[in-house]
């Protein structure tokens, strides 16, 4: 499985990297700016993204516009359901608002609040039918196919 966290937080970065090692190779980016490309590169090389770790407080664009844009991209590539990319948007802030924005307008699939704990993690991507170390789908160089 290959994971984007897109966090600014250095010291919650290698946090998030900790915790998600054993699920597979894991890249990470500091902005919403840096989370798109790094999207939209990792699709054009036929590698994308399984699962995307996304904050929603970062300088220069928010986790709520790259999440619109990362969906967005996904639809011009015609992926939709289960071939999306798995979105779990992380924030500081326990705010119903955020949560709403994320899910209904966003189209993420959880929602965690900071700090968070390995067990919470886990729980949410077992939930999500992400386990350690298991590859979600195979991806050819302009196709992408469901779950395996």
């Amino acid at each position: 499985m290959r994971v984007l966290i897109v966090e600014d937080e250095f010291s919650s970065r290698k946090v998030l990297e900790k915790f998600i090692q054993d699920y597979g190779r894991c890249e990470v980016v500091v902005d919403g700016g840096e989370a798109v490309d790094s999207f939209k590169m990792a699709w054009e090389e036929g590698e994308p993204y399984d699962l995307v770790l996304l904050d929603i407080m970062m300088p220069n664009m928010d986790g709520q516009e790259a999440l619109q844009k990362i969906r967005s991209f996904e639809k011009e590539k015609g992926v939709v359901g289960f071939g999306e990319a798995k979105v779990i948007m992380i924030t500081a802030l326990d705010d119903p608002k955020n949560v709403v924005k994320a899910f209904y307008e966003g189209g993420a699939n959880s929602y965690l609040v900071k700090p968070v704990q390995k067990e919470q993690l886990d729980t949410e991507l077992r939930n999500l039918g992400l386990k350690p170390g298991k590859p979600r789908r195979s991806v050819g160089r302009n196709a992408r196919t469901t779950e395996e």
